[in-house]
């Protein structure tokens, strides 16, 4: 912002900087097929600027220019109509102003004033301070979601400016804000079929989280950017000769692999960028001779371009006889290239096209007629499963999280039941799955299936395309073990469920055994005794223990009454953070005990500590910070801080499992972390290595890593099957950098084919 102009000067600045975004919103409008009602928007926007009258966001400007934002991503990405388009431009006026509910009820009726509401709800992220709140706000979230689905559209819209505009707030907020879009908004865009947002809120959330790994995939696709150009060129000139001949009118697109997705194939295959061989795909996008034909079509141009290039027989996806869940529709084929690379092919209507990339907004755009309004059947019927899932919940937050999740985002299988009909699944789901989504009943009394008329456990794994037929038997009952092996959301909450009822009964039962045992003997019923009941039989809690009484594997007698007469005293439990101690710090000897006590010193949180402040992890500071082993994190690595109940810090890697948790749950408890060490501490490095057997090849390993790197072997594991060895290599190393550099020297080792760090 300019401090040199007046404050007549800026007000005049900022209201020609307002007035030109609505304009552009209402001219985005008009250019649209919804029923024009201009004088409804204008009325929400003049509320709105009134409302938020000399309020600023982060970045300088004038708050109204927010609401404006998502109001024009709603309207112009999204293809919603003025009902979305109002309430976006209202949907933080109740939570930031003194206005109700019940004024924008009074103002603009009641469907804007419901969705402004389930905006409200549903404000400032999703989650709160504990987990359970977290749970609680996200079924809320959901079950606003089954009464409007427009709830959820301009939250996600709201979600996409704020990445947008994610600069302007400090580095603790920036991983909260990037982790909870990946956890949630990113999967929930692409279960809508809101394919171009979906990728833009993966690229974004990378790019906060991890900007060098960002920028350097940035410059390495724009380095190779003329290569792919080549290969596309050359790959689809043939194919457009044979589709001009067909008479088709088209265009061929070149799909390249996003920043993210191409980081994420890196994480998950442990390869370089030079190793991703699937950077680039083409789609194929023809406008249809016949609308009613277009599938047709699409099989029309396979079978024209299968003559061109051998095609892969297990990679033909047809999303065309049954498309997804979130109405995508195309035909996947991966083509042999004559450079020698696999190269995918879609093949879609303009139509699917559209639909594929922007959800709703097409769907209306192919609708017959002139204008339109949003159809609010058709947008809950997007969303018809959602009640279904939030039956009999997982009582712990996390678990929840992750069974809305599996539901909402896993992919999809299609299964037939014994009378034809077709039921979406998700992928991995169980034949248990199956019975109980059907039915509770069925699932709870299932001894087993016949898939494809075979006869099959509970436990098999079903495959588009099955057909499945549940076998019952009066006598089964829910077994403990099925959480074991389910995937749904539904079947886990209705199995726990059933569990929990069942394990309530037998702890009652317990409960009165234990009672009148008490009452025999002149005891009486109370905390203390529990506890010295529980110690007796090492069991951690009163539940586990009346549980054991209700079922009889642990009967009252002289050993439990002996103790109780002599009223001994509890011993002291106490279970605290075990310290995982990832490096190996400066020779002992010469170190004070003063100096050692001091290094074990941890740190705490005070009220005075600032979480906008990045701490530095140096060789004086390590010590004080607790390093839990599910990341190893070492210097070098992009990480954060986790503030704990007791107020100490755990260091994660930005990209932990667990710290994708943290950073959707608990944002609030996240400080930015850097490193600045001095290649003075060692820290322990695993390198996974296969390849071709040979003699000396150990040696040559050794070689590299000893020798010519000068790094410490601390362990050298390795195994040989059938001429393939596969092993790994424990390292000491000062940081990520030595973990590279030993890593592009072993693939020179002739021989080794394979090189993946592990830890």
């Amino acid at each position: 912002m300019n401090d040199n102009i007046t404050p007549t000067e800026r007000t005049l600045a900022d209201k020609k900087m307002v007035d030109d975004a609505f304009q552009h919103l209402l001219d985005t409008y008009l250019a649209s097929r919804h029923r024009k009602k201009v004088d409804i928007i204008t009325k929400a926007f003049n509320f709105a600027r009134q409302a938020h009258k000399g309020v600023r966001r982060l970045s300088g400007e004038p708050y109204i220019m927010h609401p404006i934002a998502v109001a024009q991503i709603a309207c112009e990405e999204m293809g919603l109509g003025s009902t979305s388009i109002c309430s976006a431009l209202l949907h933080d006026v109740v939570e930031d102003t003194d206005y109700t509910v019940e004024d924008i009820d009074n103002i603009f009726g009641h469907k804007i004033a419901q969705i402004v509401d389930g905006l409200t709800k549903i404000s400032g992220g999703i989650f709160g301070e504990q987990a359970s709140a977290q749970a609680e706000n996200f079924k809320k979230l959901l079950l606003t979601m089954s009464d409007d689905i427009r709830v959820i559209l301009i939250k996600i819209c709201d979600r996409l400016h704020n990445m947008r505009t994610l600069a302007s707030q400090p580095a603790n907020k920036q991983y909260k804000i990037a982790g909870e879009t990946l956890y949630i908004y990113a999967p929930l865009a692409n279960r809508l079929g809101l394919n171009k947002i979906k990728t833009e809120l993966e690229n974004l959330s990378f790019k906060f989280e991890h900007p060098d790994t960002y920028a350097a995939i940035e410059k390495k696709l724009s380095m190779t950017q003329a290569q792919r150009d080549d290969l596309f060129k050359k790959f689809t000139d043939p194919i457009r000769e044979s589709l001009d001949k067909m008479g088709f009118k088209y265009h061929i697109k070149a799909r390249v692999k996003s920043p993210y997705s191409i980081w994420s194939k890196m994480q998950k295959k442990h390869v370089t960028f030079e190793e991703i061989y699937d950077i680039l795909a083409v789609r194929i996008v023809f406008e249809p001779k016949n609308r009613e034909d277009e599938i047709n079509e699409c099989f029309q141009i396979y079978v024209a371009i299968s003559k061109i290039y051998k095609s892969h027989p297990d990679r033909l996806r047809d999303w065309l006889n049954h498309p997804k869940a979130n109405g995508y529709q195309a035909l996947h084929v991966t083509l042999m290239s004559k450079q020698g690379q696999w190269i995918e092919v879609q093949i879609r209507s303009d139509r699917m096209d559209e639909v594929a990339e922007q959800g709703f907004a097409a769907h209306w755009k192919y609708k017959e007629g002139g204008e339109y309004t949003e159809d609010e059947g058709e947008l809950n019927d997007w969303l018809r499963t959602i009640k279904e899932i939030l039956d009999d919940p997982q009582p712990d937050a996390m678990d929840f999280l992750d069974a809305i999740k599996l539901n909402l985002f896993a992919s999809e299988i299609f299964v037939f039941t014994p009378k034809g009909e077709i039921k979406t699944m998700p992928a991995g789901c169980t034949a248990l799955d199956f019975a109980f989504q059907i039915h509770t009943f069925l699932g709870s009394h299932c001894i087993g299936a016949k898939v494809n008329h075979k006869l099959v456990p509970l436990s098999h794994k079903l495959k588009s395309g099955d057909q499945v037929e549940i076998l019952t038997s009066q006598a089964q009952h829910v077994q403990p073990s099925w959480i074991n092996f389910v995937t749904t959301a539904k079947a886990k909450s209705k199995i726990q469920a059933i569990l929990n009822k069942e394990h309530r009964e037998i702890q009652r039962q317990g409960d009165e055994t234990l009672r009148l045992w008490l009452e025999k003997n002149g005891l009486e019923y109370n905390h203390s005794v529990l506890d010295k009941i529980c110690e007796l039989h090492d069991l951690q809690k009163h539940e586990s223990l009346l549980f054991a009484l209700g079922d009889k594997s642990i009967i009252l007698g002289s050993m439990e009454l002996e103790e109780l007469k002599k009223k001994a005293k509890n011993k002291k439990q106490t279970s605290g953070w075990r310290r995982i101690v990832p490096f190996i710090g400066k020779d002992k000897t010469k170190e004070t005990k003063e100096e050692e006590k001091k290094e074990t010193e941890k740190f705490v949180v005070g009220e005075k500590f600032d979480k906008k402040k990045a701490l530095i992890i140096s060789e004086d500071t390590i010590g004080k910070f607790y390093f839990p082993h599910c990341c190893h994190p070492i210097p070098g690595d992009d990480i954060l801080g986790y503030i704990d109940n007791k107020g100490h810090i755990e260091v994660h890697k930005r990209t932990c499992p667990v710290a994708s948790k943290l950073k959707a749950s608990f944002g609030n408890r996240l400080v930015d972390a850097k490193w600045s060490m001095h290649k003075q501490l060692f820290f322990d490095a695993v390198i996974e290595i296969r390849g071709i057997d040979r003699k000396g090849l150990l040696r040559d390993v050794a070689n590299v890593v000893s020798d010519q790197l000068g790094v410490n072997i601390h362990k050298l594991t390795i195994g040989s099957d059938n001429g393939i060895f596969d092993g790994s290599v424990e390292l000491r190393v000062h940081d990520r950098d030595e973990v590279r550099v030993i890593m592009e020297n072993l693939k020179k080792v002739k021989d080794l084919q394979e090189v993946q760090q592990i830890l």
